[in-house]
């Protein structure tokens, strides 16, 4: 048979990712896994479509965990599922218990349906070991089943691949590991971090005292008014009946962050500041994660107002107490993330922002050391921080690191590997 020309006067020219109509790159499903401990998890499914073109790629599975407050919307208010699904990959975004689809409701609306009893943490009474001992192994062995693959590729960011560490420690589920902005010694290089994580106990600890005495004041105003309302409906007074309050106040308890209603209002800094250069100042504040020149403002906007979630207080706790005790621990086992390092030995790719303070050279170099893959890619992305790296402008590079590692996997799935580590 005789190969199209490629190069001459009648070449094939190839069609760009720009070129292609997202929406015809995939076929979307959600689907929902059950944890150990009665939570269900969403999953959501952006499955290849085949092209005239070369995808070669084509339907490897790939598991994207979003980080810290997060949800799917990491990975899909930019071009990153785009770019992959150009390739043919075939994608899974998961969203952790409390996040996006994996809400709350949903955890009542299940239980109701099958009934069975709601999760026992369901008011925000998990911490980090529950995503790591819970979530993702539900996640892992739906994305398998679903794909009747017996190992699968994983993509965390920020902490969904500091999870990914961990999890490529002890488990031989994954083809190959891709972290983006996921430090392996969170807050080593970043003293404002470990300061902040010094006064940890104390801010929760003033919260609770200031809750204690708003719900002593709370009780004894609801008090004062019913034991008001009685005297007067005794005396008869028109209209005492209006003056009875409503049920006693619920008790006020510091059980999450509310991160989504500190993005949103960041995102209404951001628009203001657009218009009126009253607020310019503030925006830098408000952008002290990102580079604003690596984005596009529409697109971090639009992430503030629906890529944000409530984040238990225990979550927050935990990372407090990883930076203070230069930890990356799961308690409830007594698991050392830091000590799997070195029993990683599949292919993995280590991205980070140059500008990123969380995940850096400094904070990520102790996993890069210490893992024994063949193929290692350990690599920054010039101008970039934190948030812009599954949305920004540097989307098309970070997915060919993805796209060469995934191919690396594919041609020496029969024989071992022996490229040397990438640097």
């Amino acid at each position: 048979m005789r190969m199209p020309d490629l190069d001459g006067p009648g070449a094939i020219r190839l069609p760009t990712v720009d070129e292609v109509e997202f929406r015809s790159l995939y076929a979307k499903t959600r689907y929902v896994v059950e944890t150990a401990d009665r939570w269900s998890l969403v999953i959501t499914r952006y499955r290849p479509v085949k092209q005239p073109f070369a995808q070669p790629l084509f339907g490897e599975p790939l598991l994207l965990v979003h980080g810290f407050s997060q949800n799917r919307h990491a990975w899909t208010s930019g071009q990153f599922v785009k770019n992959l699904l150009f390739f043919g990959v075939d994608i899974h975004i998961l969203e952790l218990r409390g996040h996006g689809k994996s809400s709350l409701a949903l955890q009542r609306e299940r239980a109701a349906k099958f009934g069975r009893e709601p999760p026992d943490d369901l008011l925000y009474g998990w911490d980090i070991d529950s995503y790591f001992l819970y979530d993702l192994p539900a996640a892992v062995a739906g994305v398998k089943r679903i794909t009747r693959r017996e190992r699968i590729f994983y993509c965390g960011h920020s902490m969904g691949g500091m999870l990914g560490y961990g999890y490529a420690g002890i488990h031989d589920d994954f083809e190959g590991l891709i972290t983006i902005g996921a430090p392996a010694d969170l807050g080593r290089g970043f003293l404002l971090l470990r300061a902040l994580s010094l006064y940890g106990p104390l801010v929760g600890a003033t919260v609770d005292v200031t809750l204690a005495g708003l719900n002593v004041q709370r009780r004894a105003s609801h008090a004062a008014r019913a034991g008001a309302a009685k005297v007067l409906a005794a005396l008869r007074v028109p209209g005492a009946s209006k003056l009875t309050p409503g049920p006693r106040p619920r008790t006020l308890r510091y059980r999450y962050v509310p991160v989504d209603a500190m993005l949103q209002a960041a995102a209404g800094v951001l628009e203001r500041a657009e218009s009126h250069p009253l607020f310019s100042p503030l925006a830098g504040s408000v952008t002290w994660l990102s580079n604003p020149d690596r984005s596009s403002s529409s697109d971090l906007r639009w992430l503030l107002r629906k890529g944000g979630e409530r984040e238990p207080r225990r979550v927050v706790e935990q990372f407090m107490r990883w930076i203070r005790r230069g930890e990356l621990a799961c308690y409830r086992t007594g698991y050392d993330f830091k000590r799997g390092f070195s029993k990683i030995d599949i292919p993995m790719a280590i991205i980070f922002g140059d500008l990123d303070p969380f995940a850096s050279v400094t904070s990520t170099r102790s996993v890069y050391r210490a893992a024994k893959s063949d193929y290692l890619l350990w690599r920054p992305v010039k101008g970039n921080s934190h948030v812009e790296l599954t949305m920004g402008h540097d989307i098309r590079q970070i997915c060919y690191d993805v796209k060469n590692l995934i191919e690396y996997v594919r041609t020496h799935r029969k024989r071992p590997p022996s490229l040397p580590r990438l640097r």
